[in-house]
């Protein structure tokens, strides 16, 4: 019996490379609001199964779309053939790691969490924000002119968190008082990928330190394979930020040429060895699994001369609007901030 599927998305006989694929419905108390799902989308579980095995999909509502079955069987199959050595995964953190929705409302990122404790300090960088944020989404600005005025936000603003005296309490009293948390799954995928050796690059353009204390916090354990690359403070002996070290990371140069930046997740006095792969190591690992929920992310692995990428999209908001771009740039989109357990099934068959 074939799965049950929709044009025009899916093609009537699934691709037999494809062992399986499972897709979870994702939770709407989260966003209330949320607009309803496009008919052609997956079911809530979609099984792609060898011909000997096959059954029906559930026909409760759909989540996930995968508009090219056999090209990813393909990227799965080869993947899988080459082995763990080979992979690497490249995530972004916003959005991405973490829930779009938490408690009913809109989850911060990890440079909106920042409370300096100076509300002054504060209102000054709410008011950069208000300035170049319409920069930054605007589609009539040329590339290399917004790329110049977001490296001008960025900089503004780490000047603004040392003028204004930050500490790294204040970061730890901010990370406890954010309305953040991760994805179901996350745990999950990060120890199995641990357990594997497979290094999980983190790609933002926010505080490496904020991320650290958010895995701190929230996850409650360190993992040896993670890797931060992100804006990095220096803190004097007294925790005063003084400095951030090397180029600055912002929304439009966010990809492989700050892995120089990448640093285990440590505590923020300890060893910060404990990192399975140097620089060199990674650029060895030539396929790669990239989680993102911009189309932008796909950027995140530009600096990689892979053989084999798949690359899973979280589209959270405006998914009428959005779906068939993301469709067309990921292999696969999760909707409606789906969780991450589906990815960690995938996982499962790219390194059994």
């Amino acid at each position: 019996m074939r799965p049950m599927m929709s044009p025009p998305l899916l093609s009537p006989s699934p691709c037999p490379l494809l062992r399986f694929l499972r897709l979870y419905h994702a939770p709407r108390r989260r966003n209330p609001t949320a607009a309803p799902l496009p008919p052609y989308t997956f079911r809530r579980r979609l099984l792609l199964l060898l011909p000997a095995a096959m059954s029906s999909a559930s026909t409760t509502a759909p989540d996930s779309v995968v508009a090219d079955p056999c090209a990813l069987a393909r990227k799965v199959a080869a993947i899988r053939a080459a082995g763990p050595a080979k992979l690497q995964v490249i995530a972004d953190f916003d959005g991405t790691l973490t829930r779009y929705w938490y408690d009913g409302a809109r989850g911060q990122s990890s440079h909106s969490l920042l409370r300096q404790g100076n509300e002054e300090y504060d209102a000054k960088r709410v008011a950069l924000y208000e300035h170049y944020h319409p920069i930054e989404i605007c589609p009539d600005i040329p590339l290399p002119e917004k790329a110049k005025l977001m490296e001008e936000w960025w900089e503004k603003t780490h000047g603004l968190l040392i003028e204004g005296g930050l500490t790294y309490e204040d970061i730890k009293k901010s990370v406890f008082d954010a309305v953040i948390a991760f994805r179901d799954g996350v745990v999950e995928l990060f120890e199995y990928l641990e357990e594997r050796d497979i290094p999980v690059l983190v790609f933002s353009a926010g505080l490496a330190d904020i991320i650290e204390e958010v895995f701190r916090q929230k996850l409650h354990r360190p993992f040896k394979n993670v890797k931060v690359v992100s804006n990095r403070m220096v803190f004097n002996e007294e925790g005063r930020l003084v400095s951030f070290k090397g180029k600055t990371i912002h929304v439009l140069n966010k990809n492989e040429h700050a892995l120089d930046m990448a640093a285990p997740v440590h505590d923020n006095l300890g060893d910060p060895n404990g990192s399975i792969d140097d620089y060199s190591l990674v650029r060895k690992r030539t396929n790669v699994l990239l989680l993102g929920d911009h189309i932008g992310d796909l950027g995140m692995s530009d600096g990689l001369n892979y053989e084999n990428r798949i690359a899973v999209g979280f589209l959270n908001a405006n998914i009428e609007k959005s779906l068939n771009d993301y469709s067309k740039a990921f292999d696969v989109v999760y909707l409606n901030d789906a969780p991450m357990r589906g990815v960690v099934e995938l996982v499962s068959e790219l390194c059994p």
